[in-house]
């Protein structure tokens, strides 16, 4: 859960469908003017989003920021890689269990914090047919449960 002063800007919905997350990380991340202003809007996608090592740093790939239309021609590409910010020791890390255990580095949540954009990373697991068809019974069992409870209250 977020602390308090957190404002969230989008959230990967999908990504806790399509994978088990094992543990999150906080990262932080290289933007630009205009897309820290698209973000204020909300004009942001994570639904196919990941990331990946290259040259010693953490890269977010695929991750969509519409371009900011007060800008005209100094906008972004919507679809550039971007820098994540995190500490060596974190970097070193994730990549030791991403490489030995097979894990992925996908994005949750973007949100400001005290003004400046945060990423929380997920690291994951990707989940089978079954496993999914698993969690999508469960939570039907909880909403009729729910539902009976609501019922007899009345």
């Amino acid at each position: 859960m977020l602390p308090t002063g957190v404002r969230v800007i989008t959230d990967n919905r999908r990504a806790r469908h399509e994978y088990h997350i094992v543990e999150r990380v906080e990262a932080g991340i290289a933007l630009v003017g205009t897309e820290v202003k698209s973000m204020r809007m909300g004009r942001v996608n994570l639904a196919d989003a990941y990331a990946a090592w290259e040259n010693g740093e953490v890269i977010l790939h695929n991750m969509h920021i519409s371009p900011y239309d007060p800008a005209s021609q100094f906008n972004h590409d919507p679809r550039r890689s971007r820098r994540l910010l995190l500490h060596k020791s974190e970097i070193a890390k994730l990549r030791g269990r991403v490489v030995e255990r097979g894990f992925t580095l996908i994005p949750l949540r973007l949100y400001f914090r005290k003004n400046l954009v945060k990423v929380e990373l997920a690291l994951a697991k990707g989940k089978r047919l079954h496993d999914k068809r698993q969690a999508i019974a469960k939570r039907d069992r909880e909403r009729e449960v729910e539902r009976d409870l609501r019922d007899r209250q009345r």
